[in-house]
């Protein structure tokens, strides 16, 4: 059973700082690509950022470039988001999701095969 734990979310002012943490557990083949998602308020669930587990090359949303931070440590099986310079429209509960496929388009969300619950994130002006 594979599952995907977040933490680290919460509430934070605009110019500030979270670290977000997903661990994973059982089936180490579902993580060749890990993602991370947020969904706010009445929008669609949208990719945030990607990293492929073996090469541990990145990807990310255009809006989130060189704010947000996505990396991973292979011996606590947990992958990070760390945010920094945070805006009110980061707000919205971010997910975790992992995949066994580490080619193709990771912003695809439908191409993920295990979800995390999610965690709010909330930025205040």
């Amino acid at each position: 059973q594979v599952q995907l734990v977040e933490s680290g979310g919460g509430l934070v002012q605009a110019g500030g700082s979270l670290r977000l943490s997903c661990t994973t557990s059982g089936g180490s083949f579902s993580r060749n690509a890990m993602g991370w998602f947020r969904q706010a308020p009445g929008k669609e669930r949208e990719f945030v950022a990607a990293i492929n587990w073996i090469s541990s090359l990145t990807y990310y949303a255009d809006s989130v470039k060189g704010r947000l931070t996505i990396s991973r440590d292979n011996a606590k099986n947990t992958v990070y988001l760390q945010m920094n310079n945070l805006k009110p429209e980061d707000t919205a509960v971010y997910y975790c999701a992992s995949r066994a496929v580490y080619y193709g388009d990771y912003s695809a969300a439908s191409s993920y095969n295990y979800w995390g619950q999610g965690t709010q994130v909330t930025v205040s002006p």
